[in-house]
């Protein structure tokens, strides 16, 4: 049984920080490996977890790569089914994701890559969700980043969602795309059990009044809220991952705390 928890928001709130520290917390439970699926097109999850990543080792290059050996089999403009190499889609993705997986102590890492670009992309999909699906089902732990509008989520080219954390930080700017990720949720028909909201970076222990009429606004329950936490600037300074914050940081306590809840 998977369990697959997706963060999602606003760029800049802190998702993938909140993200690789989720995924540290998880490991450290030794309840099995964990997928982590970098799914926004930035493509940095693997620095915040120190992880090595090619740019070209992504699942959008190779979406690309197998469309442009279709088109060049097209005849008169249609597609033919078959490949140059001679498998079927789901096996060509299958063959050259595991390829590009990125294995770390306790966490493989996919980098999902660009969006799509001009072309039909349908099959390619369909065929990239079977191959991800039967890879996800082989982990016990799936964690995912998301890019705001949830590109990945919505052409169903992952599986279906146990935990949606939608981050904001503490601004009406980052509360109202919280919404949008909500409304999502019900426009794009995804399957989410559980929707979540994540308010990071809080520069006090009190969640202040003008906020919380948008926070009840936005229609799912504020599951933590993050304080800043000085030490994170100056990992980032160093340019050291952000799963080398000490156990004692605020920052990581506050996360193993929401984490617990998800996985208890």
């Amino acid at each position: 049984m998977t369990t697959t928890i997706a963060v999602a928001g606003k760029g800049g709130t802190g998702k993938t920080t909140i993200c690789a520290l989720i995924i540290r917390y998880l490991v450290a439970l030794k309840l099995g490996p964990v997928l982590a699926i970098d799914a926004d097109p930035s493509s940095n999850l693997n620095l915040a977890l120190g992880l090595p990543l090619n740019d070209r080792d992504t699942v959008g290059n190779i979406r690309e790569d197998m469309l442009a050996q279709v088109q060049e089999q097209s005849v008169g403009g249609v597609m033919a089914g078959g490949l140059v190499s001679g498998l079927t889609k789901p096996d060509y993705f299958d063959y050259h994701i595991r390829s590009i997986l990125v294995e770390g102590d306790d966490i493989d890492l996919l980098a999902m890559g660009r969006p799509e670009g001009p072309g039909c992309y349908c099959p390619a999909n369909n065929a990239l969700r079977l191959v991800l699906e039967r890879m996800s089902s082989q982990y016990p732990l799936v964690v995912m980043d998301n890019e705001a509008g949830l590109e990945h989520l919505s052409r169903r080219t992952t599986r279906d969602v146990d935990h949606l954390l939608i981050i904001s930080d503490p601004g009406q700017r980052g509360l109202v795309a919280a919404r949008r990720v909500v409304d999502l949720i019900d426009e794009l028909n995804i399957t989410v059990k559980q929707a979540h909201l994540i308010l990071n970076r809080l520069p006090g222990p009190e969640v202040p009044p003008p906020l919380l009429a948008t926070i009840h606004s936005i229609g799912v329950p504020l599951l933590a809220v993050i304080p800043e936490d000085r030490a994170l600037l100056e990992l980032e300074y160093s340019g050291q991952p952000v799963v080398s914050l000490p156990a004692n940081s605020p920052l990581v306590r506050a996360v193993d705390t929401l984490a617990r809840q998800l996985v208890k």
